[in-house]
C-alpha cells in the first residue's frame, strides 16, 4: 500500500464514521439521502477502487479493497451495496479489450462523473437462459429480462450480460432507463421493488426486445458458464460485507451494554466478537494464498453469513421492542444481514450456509 491508497483509506473510514454512520437509517430508505452518500464517495474519489491507478483509479490491492468493503458494509448496507454494483462495473471495463470505452468511462468513474450499474445474474440461473443475444450485422440483438438491476435513477447505464447460441456469454452497455430505439428496440423498466432491505437503491427489473447493442458498447465475450467459474473464484467477495454487517451489530450491541450495564450483554458482545475477529484473520489469511483449497474459502463464506445472522439477531434482542420500529438501527442491520446472506449467492454457498444452521 502506497501512501495515496492509505489516505484514501483512512479519508473512506473517517467518511463513513463521521458521516455516513449516523443517517444509516435514513440512507437505507430515502433515495435522495443515498443520492447525497453516493456523491460524497465520488468528491473522495472513492468510487473506481480496483481500477489501476494508469486507468483514473486508486488501484487498491486486493486485501485494501477487502478492508474497504468491511468498513462500508459496517456503516450503511444500502450505500455498500450500491456502490458496490459501480466498483463491480469498473472491473469489467479494466479486464475489457474494448479500449475506446476504457478510455471514455474509466477516467470519469472515480469521482462518479459516469455512474455504471450491472445486471448479469441472471446468468447464474440454470436452464433456458432470461437474457439471449444473437449477432447480427455490426453488433448483437438482445432479447429477454433482467430479474435484478439495482441503481435505477442513480447510475446512467448499466452492464448486461446475455447467452449467446453457444453458449458464451456476452457484456455490453445499455442506457438504465425506459427507452426505444430507431429500429423499434426497447428496454421497459419496472417500478423501483418493494424490498425488506436497502430500499432506496432502486432495483428494477427489466424486459429487453431486439435491442440492439453495436459492437463499440460490447465490454466483453467470454466462454460459457464464465460466470460460474467467476463465482467460484471469487466465493469469498461477498463474505466481506456480511462481516461488516456482523461488525455494524456489534457495535450497537455494545453500545447497548454501555447504557444498560448489564454483564450477560457484555459477556455476548465479548464472545460473538472474538469468534467473527478469528472468522476476519483467517478470511485475510485466505485471500493471501494461493494453495487455500474451495471448501476452505466457502466454509469462510458461510461463516460469515452465520456470523452476520447470529449478531444482528443478538443486537435485536438487546434492543428489545424497539427493534420493531421501522426507524430502528437494529432493525436495519437485521435486514442488511438477510441481502447479505443471499448476495451473489451460489448452489455451494446455499447449501453451506444451510449446514451451518443444523
Amino acid at each position: 500500500m502506497n501512501n495515496q491508497q492509505q489516505e484514501l483509506l483512512e479519508i473512506a473510514q473517517q467518511y463513513l464514521q463521521q458521516e455516513i454512520a449516523p443517517k444509516a437509517n435514513q440512507i437505507d430508505r430515502q433515495s435522495d439521502k443515498l443520492r447525497v452518500a453516493l456523491q460524497g464517495l465520488g468528491k473522495r474519489n472513492l468510487l473506481a477502487l480496483r481500477v489501476p491507478e494508469n486507468l483514473g483509479g486508486a488501484g487498491f490491492s486486493e486485501i485494501e479493497y477487502r478492508q474497504f468493503q468491511i468498513a462500508i458494509a459496517s456503516t450503511s448496507g444500502a450505500l455498500a451495496f450500491l456502490q458496490t454494483q459501480h466498483q463491480s462495473a469498473g472491473s469489467f471495463l479494466v479486464a475489457s479489450e474494448n479500449q475506446f470505452l476504457q478510455q471514455q468511462y474509466l477516467p470519469q468513474m472515480s469521482k462518479g462523473k459516469i455512474l455504471i450499474g450491472v445486471g448479469f445474474s441472471q446468468l447464474r440461473r440454470r436452464g433456458k437462459p432470461m437474457m439471449q443475444a444473437r449477432e447480427v450485422e455490426g453488433g448483437y440483438l438482445l432479447d429477454g429480462e433482467v430479474p435484478w438491476i439495482t441503481g435505477f435513477d442513480f447510475f446512467d447505464q448499466f452492464i448486461i450480460g446475455a447467452a449467446l447460441p453457444d453458449g458464451r456469454e456476452l457484456y455490453g452497455l445499455l442506457p438504465l432507463q425506459t427507452q426505444t430505439q430507431d429500429t423499434s428496440g426497447t428496454i421497459l423498466l419496472s417500478q423501483p421493488m418493494e424490498l425488506i432491505a436497502t430500499t432506496a437503491t432502486n432495483t428494477v427489473s427489466g424486459k429487453i426486445k431486439q435491442w440492439f447493442l453495436p459492437d463499440q458498447q460490447v465490454v466483453s465475450i467470454k466462454p460459457p458458464n464464465s460466470i460460474h467459474e467467476g463465482s467460484k473464484k471469487n466465493i469469498l467477495h461477498h463474505g466481506f460485507f456480511a462481516m461488516g454487517c456482523a461488525y455494524a451489530a456489534l457495535n450497537l450491541l455494545k453500545q447497548i451494554y454501555q447504557k444498560k450495564q448489564l454483564a450477560f450483554l457484555e459477556q455476548s458482545w465479548q464472545q460473538l466478537d472474538r469468534e467473527l475477529t478469528i472468522c476476519k484473520k483467517k478470511t485475510f489469511q485466505v485471500i493471501t494464498q494461493s494453495n487455500s483449497s474451495d471448501q476452505e474459502k466457502l466454509q469462510l463464506r458461510a461463516w460469515a453469513i452465520n456470523l452476520a445472522g447470529r449478531c444482528s439477531q443478538a443486537a435485536i434482542i438487546a434492543t428489545s421492542g424497539a427493534a420493531n420500529y421501522l426507524n430502528s438501527s437494529a432493525g436495519r442491520i437485521y435486514r442488511e444481514a438477510l441481502l447479505f446472506s443471499v448476495s451473489g449467492q451460489t448452489t455451494d454457498v446455499m447449501a453451506e450456509s444451510l449446514k451451518q444452521l443444523l
